[in-house]
């Protein structure tokens, strides 16, 4: 379990500086600020569509979803 908070605290924090630092080549007149507001728009973007995935994947999984383990 420990393992997999590490992978994805490294996914989605590589996920920002890679954005982020992809923002800033493309297109360098945007401020630090927009950048970076870019950038945690999509994790968050990223993080809503795989925790979405994860309900749909156990919602389909289960007869029962509160009795079932």
């Amino acid at each position: 379990m420990l393992l997999l908070l590490a992978w994805g605290s490294l996914f989605f924090a590589g996920l920002f500086v890679l954005c982020t630092w992809w923002l800033r080549r493309a297109w360098p007149e945007r401020s630090d600020h927009d950048c970076v507001m870019i950038s945690t728009r999509v994790v968050s973007s990223a993080q809503a569509i795989l925790a979405t995935g994860s309900g749909i994947v156990i919602i389909c999984s289960c007869r029962n979803v509160v009795t079932d383990s």
